[in-house]
């Protein structure tokens, strides 16, 4: 038989038999519908109990038709829909889109619940009248009914939009958010905001005004841009507290990466008399990280933690000082009482440098740790005996810096690959992590337990991701405990009650 008389052949049979593709949709239906008739599963009593919380499919999610594969289950629609492959751009449906309007359904009914007057209660069994009862009889303790006080009103704490003033609305209304800082006394924010024309703008936002009922704070710019992307940042004390602001920024093309500080009185003089301060650049090439002394023995210094090196800097006498590590070093910390410096590694590693000792020397090692991922976040507990470190696989520890073993984990953390930091508030025994999904979590630093879980007032997106500052005095000595959220172009506010 030749080729074309076998293309014929072929041609004809398929005609023989026309199927409709809308034919073929309703008897699988109708198949998979009396299977599931025919043979209906039992529910035991622990399915009913507890509902599912997973991100994935609602076929997945408790559903009593069966899952085919190849093929998505609608409830609402109550069909089987035929999935294509991801990568084409005209599919209109696939798993990646189902997830995105799973997730997106569940955050819009979270910030309904997160609205209501009645909040849900951080621990089981336990409510308003029931801890001022067991206070009363003397059941709890004075340290336990002040840290259990500040999870009730963590429960309680409301979202209000804060309106900010600049001498330019209209940058306000472009311009997105791309991270917070606050000082030290909470009275300042530093912010890093997108630019649409390209590029990142420095700010400072006064919190002087942060009261309520009517939530006003102003910015503080300056004609300051960079094309450069910001890959750390902290508050630096150079001429008195919180002085200065320490950047890390990235290389471009032929322009090598830098160290920055950047004086806060050119945005806004803080002490009387005082006159804006000239602008500091290092040349730091492939800087990830930056950390501010203020331990005496390591005055005027800050390090900056590169590509499997740490560099200890100076500022005053311009002297250096390099150790060399075995991974790029992503998150750094000073501690304030020891002449340690604490570092996280992409291999996983948590490292403490004693910074008296040379590089050249192989005793400068004083602590060593060990996460399975890369360490994006370490955070020292003030009295400088435990210390907490977040990675890429959203395993948050709690380190005893005397026995290096890990005390408790924090679980409930999403992140995947992105460096996020890390907020640890040992007054009101809090910890404070913005996840890869968007979702802000805050734990109890005491036992672990997983308090509240905010979620973004914007859709879950890559780009979108919170900013948040956590303080027990919001604008200075005289503020009330609360929450700021930076997402987008809005700042929020979420504040005790």
């Amino acid at each position: 038989m030749n080729r074309s008389s076998w293309q014929r052949k072929k041609k004809h049979g398929r005609s023989r038999h026309p199927r409709n593709p809308w034919l073929r949709q309703q008897e699988l239906n109708e198949r998979v519908h009396q299977g599931a008739l025919e043979s209906p599963p039992d529910p035991g009593p622990d399915d009913a109990a507890s509902p599912s919380t997973s991100s994935t499919s609602s076929t997945s999610a408790g559903s009593s038709v069966p899952e085919l594969p190849g093929f998505y289950y609608d409830p609402e629609k109550n069909r089987y829909f035929r999935l294509l492959p991801g990568h084409n751009n005209c599919n209109p449906l696939t798993m990646e889109g189902i997830r995105q309007k799973e997730m997106e359904s569940r955050r819009l009914q979270l910030l309904q619940e997160d609205d209501k007057q009645e909040k849900k209660v951080p621990r089981k069994g336990f409510n308003t009248s029931s801890f001022l009862q067991k206070r009363q009889l003397g059941f709890l303790s004075v340290t336990s009914y002040c840290r259990l006080a500040h999870e009730l009103r963590l429960s309680c704490m409301q979202r209000k939009k804060v309106h900010i003033r600049s001498s330019d609305p209209s940058a306000l209304a472009s311009d997105r958010f791309n991270l917070i800082l606050a000082d030290t006394n909470s009275s300042r924010l530093f912010t890093v905001n997108d630019v649409r024309v390209g590029g990142s703008k420095y700010g400072i936002i006064s919190l002087r005004g942060l009261k309520m009922p009517t939530l006003q704070v102003h910015m503080h710019e300056n004609l300051y841009f960079t094309n450069r992307k910001v890959n750390s940042v902290c508050w630096a004390s150079l001429n008195h507290l919180d002085s200065h602001i320490l950047l890390c920024l990235m290389g471009l093309a032929e322009t090598p990466g830098c160290a920055t500080l950047l004086p806060a009185s050119l945005f806004v003089s803080s002490h009387p008399g005082e006159r804006p301060g000239m602008l500091c650049s290092f040349r730091i090439p492939g800087a990830w990280s930056c950390a501010w002394s203020l331990n005496i023995q390591a005055n005027n210094c800050f390090s900056t933690g590169l590509s499997r090196r740490v560099l200890l800097t100076n500022v005053v006498t311009g002297h250096r000082q390099s150790y060399g590590t075995n991974s790029d070093v992503l998150a750094q910390q000073f501690a304030l009482l020891a002449p340690v410096l604490y570092n996280g590694c992409r291999s996983g590693e948590v490292f403490g440098i004693d910074v008296r000792c040379p590089g050249q020397g192989s005793g400068w090692k004083a602590t060593r740790l060990f996460h399975d991922s890369a360490v994006t976040s370490v955070q020292i507990l003030q009295e400088e005996q435990c210390l907490m470190a977040s990675d890429m696989a959203g395993k948050i520890k709690l380190w005893d810096l005397r026995t290096t073993k890990c005390l408790r984990e924090y679980k409930g953390h999403v992140n995947e690959y992105a460096y996020l930091p890390l907020h640890v508030h040992e007054e009101e025994e809090i910890v404070v992590a913005v996840g890869q999904d968007c979702y802000t979590r805050i734990w109890s630093l005491h036992d672990g337990q997983l308090l509240r879980t905010i979620p973004s007032p914007y859709p879950t997106s890559k780009a979108d991701i919170p900013s948040v500052a956590f303080s027990s005095r919001l604008g200075g000595f005289r503020g009330a405990p609360g929450l700021l959220m930076a997402v987008g172009q809005d700042l929020y506010c979420f504040s005790y009650s």
